[in-house]
């Protein structure tokens, strides 16, 4: 029995001597070491990455800085999609562990805001006692975030910002350029003794108050030594000694956008602006980024996604001393498209400087092509001053303009009065209610149908008691018009104007309502009436119009308008009307301008020959305005082959100023500058 217990003994102390080697041998290697340092690194466990490190490695950076280190690279870099990884040799790695140290290969792979960065390098681990039971640890230097990347090294991180593409006229003329700038600056600590003097004589020179000199100086990231900008000069500024001759003051030049024909075009172009916070948050998946420019109006807002471009990036190892030393990745910026527009900016002009001491609209066409040379919008505001400096004063001033500048009028829909007649007349001989040798007998200057009207009669200007179309057109004869709408009945009338376009989108870049030939249906005769003339509840834009009028240049066929130069000639509504009936209704149009008693002779210029159409159109009263207003139009056209040019112009309220006749010599100014070009 002792020998037996004696055996027994014996078998537990082997089992216990076993026990004991078997949880020595539980030490972690290292491959399992320098995995679990990998998958931190991946996981960006940056501080469980640094109990990874050996003594030495931590004697030269604290975990604080290790992690900072880290982030601020990655963050810099805009790093996602981290993937490091591994091939140990298992073989290899059991020879060398009774050695001090062993090397592993691995691989990196990341996105960032300019593409992939890729590279394969090589760690160390070394054995050394540590304060578990670990014993292998990473031999850590500044290579292992990037190979190339050695003490005193940083990594430097800039954005290649693309340039924005330019807005240009046919002729090439800019009207929404990249163009430099002066910017007034100050660098805080050479202020001199007297900063107050200092900023109130900086404060009178741009026009600015002390108070937001002192917020622009008390922003986080001023520092003494800094130059810190106040105001871009306007265009045209080049007085900078006065500036100079202030302690502290700088001026250090940008490119900024740039509306070299300012208020003339602001409703064509619009204007861009620093980015918002509110819309940072809702563009910023779409790559822009606090300080961006964005499109705020007009064509800039319309093409944005053009015209922006896409910025680009160089992620680089720098120098302790900043010089560069290795690029790690890098995308070249791809500049904005440039954007070709049919607008002829030097008519532009001229028509805006007939216009802008009204409130009014023009649209300019060659009527050949249907190509919009030019769209006017007064009062207007100066583009320049939203990207240069915009004063409180001067946004409270338009702001606050009952004339309403910031309103684009040539988007707006109105009532076209008398120019509307050449549809009715279009259609009434399309459908054959009227023809050109038939004569309708009016006597008076009142009419109506029957004493169904009650006290509502249709009234005209020119007593003339036999009237032929011709006529009609030539002397605007309202009675004339509504007659002959009344003859053509309600559903022939609107089926036949519907097709001018009504209720169509126009193809434009611009958003204009379709045009409106009632709000629910001409439901009575003297809304049928008052319609045959541009009254009623008609509504139109003031391109439409201008539309309305190229089946009569173009033997029938309505055509489309386009703003870009790369776009051709496309006919809207194919032999709209016959060529016949475009003929006869162009020939009345010119005597209207010919005529001595026709209701455009006003327009008339020796050696040109004018077609065109007046009209003005009554705007009922208001609450308090008992009176009501006018708007006055005149749509004119040049039969020149050389320079075809269609014009229409509208000025509001011009009651007691003339009504249409106000606008008819702005609209001759125009076609005597095309003459004496």
């Amino acid at each position: 029995m002792k020998k037996l217990k004696h055996f027994w003994l014996g078998l537990t102390m082997i089992f216990t001597i076993i026990i004991f080697v078997t949880g020595c041998s539980n030490k972690e290697t290292p491959e399992e070491i320098f995995n679990a340092y990998l998958s931190n690194w991946q996981e960006m466990n940056f501080a469980a990455m640094y109990q990874s490190l050996s003594k030495e490695a931590k004697a030269e950076i604290s975990q604080k800085e290790f992690v900072e280190r880290y982030e601020n690279i990655y963050e810099g870099m805009e790093m996602n999609k981290l993937q490091v990884d591994t091939k140990v040799d298992s073989n290899n790695t059991k020879k060398q562990q009774d050695k001090s140290s062993v090397s592993y290969d691995y691989k990196v792979k990341m996105e960032t805001f300019v593409g992939p960065i890729e590279f394969t390098h090589q760690a160390t681990l070394i054995k050394e006692k540590g304060d578990s039971e670990q014993e292998w640890f990473v031999d850590w230097n500044p290579s292992l975030i990037f190979p190339s990347l050695e003490d005193g090294d940083k990594v430097g991180v800039q954005t290649l910002k693309a340039s924005r593409g330019e807005i240009r006229d046919r002729n090439g003329s800019g009207v929404a350029i990249n163009d430099h700038a002066d910017v007034i600056g100050i660098v805080p600590s050479k202020l001199g003794d007297e900063p107050k003097t200092s900023k109130a004589k900086i404060a009178k020179l741009l026009g600015i108050s002390i108070d937001e000199i002192e917020h622009k100086l008390e922003a986080e990231w001023v520092e003494p030594d800094v130059f810190v900008p106040l105001v871009t000069l306007p265009m045209g500024e080049t007085n900078l000694d006065a500036f100079l001759e202030i302690p502290g003051v700088k001026i250090q030049e940008k490119t900024v956008r740039t509306y070299p024909f300012g208020e003339s075009a602001a409703h064509i172009t619009g204007y861009v602006r620093e980015i918002t916070a509110d819309q940072l948050s809702e563009l910023e998946q779409e790559g822009y980024a606090s300080g961006d420019v964005v499109g705020n109006s007009g064509l800039e807002k319309v093409f944005e996604d053009r015209l922006r471009g896409k910025d680009g990036g160089h992620i680089y190892i720098k120098r302790s001393d900043g010089s560069f030393k290795e690029t790690l990745a890098k995308e070249e910026a791809i500049p904005g498209e440039n954007i070709e527009l049919t607008i002829d900016a030097a008519l532009q002009f001229e028509i805006f400087e007939q216009l802008k001491e009204d409130a009014g609209a023009a649209v300019a066409l060659d009527p050949k092509t249907g190509a919009i040379l030019s769209l006017v919008s007064t009062p207007s505001f100066d583009p320049n001053t939203f990207v240069r400096g915009l004063s409180d004063e001067q946004w409270k001033q338009w702001s606050e303009d009952p004339n309403k500048p910031f309103l684009n009028r040539f988007t707006n829909r109105y009532s076209p009065g008398s120019v509307f007649k050449t549809t009715t007349a279009a259609v009434g001989l399309k459908t054959g209610v009227t023809s050109q040798e038939e004569v309708r007998k009016i006597v008076g200057k009142h009419w109506k149908k029957d004493d169904s009207w009650g006290d509502y009669y249709v009234t005209r200007v020119h007593d003339k008691k036999l009237v032929t179309l011709r006529d009609a057109i030539v002397y605007s004869d309202n009675i004339y018009f509504a007659q002959e709408a009344l003859e053509m009945g309600i559903d022939s009338f609107s089926n036949e104007v519907y097709k001018f376009g009504f209720d169509e989108k126009l193809p434009i870049p611009f958003p204009i309502a379709p045009s409106t030939l009632s709000n629910n249906g001409i439901d009575r005769e003297v809304q049928l009436a008052d319609s045959a003339y541009g009254q009623g509840e008609i509504m139109m834009s003031p391109l439409h119009l201008a539309l309305t009028y190229t089946p009569y240049l173009n033997q029938g066929d309505l055509l489309y308008p386009h703003l870009l130069e790369s776009e051709e000639r496309t006919v809207w509504k194919k032999s709209l009307i016959e060529a016949g009936i475009a003929e006869l209704i162009k020939e009345s149009l010119i005597q209207v301008v010919e005529d001595p008693d026709g209701t455009g002779y006003r327009a008339r210029i020796p050696g040109m020959t004018i077609g065109g159409k007046s009209g003005t159109a009554e705007i009922k009263a208001s609450k308090g305005d008992e009176s009501g207003s006018e708007n006055g139009w005149f749509i004119g056209f040049t039969t020149e082959e050389d320079s075809p040019l269609l014009l229409t112009m509208m000025v509001e309220d011009v009651k007691g100023r003339g009504g249409s006749g106000y606008v008819i010599p702005k609209v001759k100014h125009i076609f005597e500058t095309i003459q004496n070009d």
